[in-house]
């Protein structure tokens, strides 16, 4: 039993070891044919519409009911020592520096990572990408560039319209359902939330954007044979991706905290 057990995490540590690896390649590769190689235009405008622009549905929905929920749980607890009129404040600094990007992540990652690791997975099963080689076409070049870069676009565009969206339906709850003072909760929440927190929710996502297409191309491109690798390799896509976010997230907020002097 006991070395059964030391066996499976050997053999557990040894795979992720080198799915590390196999990610820090890919990653010097994507740096090197940005700098090196033409980018393919094209498809970096058609993923930005397939990431982007098709997102926006469900980034809209989750930042508008995160606001709320969020304006309305500050409410019950600063109701009850008098401090209605900061729920705004708290809204907007949580959505500019956590919510905001976390959550955009977390919802890219579930509808984009995991078409990326669909797509690209079905091209490996069906040897569409020993085509592209065959061709002398890197699949790095063409499949995994475009769809990097539009990701680096995209996210910090979908993260400010969850912020927005997030502060305005706090707004709206606040002042029209619970009743708060309009006037000093808008004064409250300019003045307690900086343009360094506008800044760390958009350098997050940036970042946040680069893990969702690193490992979402990552998994594609090692997917098993078979549908059944495809589905595998699409659901550890998610997980990893989620996992990753969560985890860069609060190395990021130390990090960041203390360089734009939050900390």
């Amino acid at each position: 039993m006991a070395n059964s057990m030391i066996s499976w995490i050997s053999n557990r540590f040894t795979s992720l070891i080198d799915e590390l690896g196999g990610i820090a390649i890919l990653t010097k590769e994507i740096f090197h044919s940005i700098l090196t190689t033409k980018i393919e235009w094209n498809q970096v405008l058609y993923q930005l519409y397939q990431a982007g622009s098709r997102s926006q549905g469900v980034i809209l929905i989750t930042g508008a009911f995160t606001g709320m929920v969020l304006a309305t749980q500050t409410y019950f607890q600063f109701h009850t020592v008098k401090m209605d009129t900061a729920t705004l404040a708290v809204v907007g600094v949580a959505m500019t520096t956590e919510l905001g990007p976390v959550l955009t992540g977390l919802m890219v990652a579930g509808r984009v990572g995991a078409a990326f690791a669909a797509e690209l997975g079905t091209m490996r099963v069906t040897e569409q990408i020993d085509a592209l080689r065959t061709l002398a076409t890197h699949p790095v070049d063409y499949l995994v560039v475009p769809r990097t870069i539009a990701l680096l676009t995209a996210m910090p565009l979908l993260t400010a319209e969850a912020m927005a969206i997030g502060i305005l339906a706090g707004y709206i709850v606040g002042v029209y359902l619970l009743g708060i003072d309009p006037t000093y909760s808008w004064h409250h929440m300019i003045r307690y939330t900086d343009v360094q927190d506008l800044t760390m929710g958009i350098v997050k996502s940036a970042v946040f954007g680069f893990i969702v297409a690193l490992i979402g191309c990552y998994k594609g491109l090692n997917c098993p044979e078979g549908a059944e690798g495809v589905g595998h390799a699409t659901t550890e896509a998610v997980v990893n991706i989620s996992i990753a976010i969560l985890i860069t997230n609060f190395f990021l907020t130390l990090g960041l905290g203390k360089l734009l002097g939050v900390l």
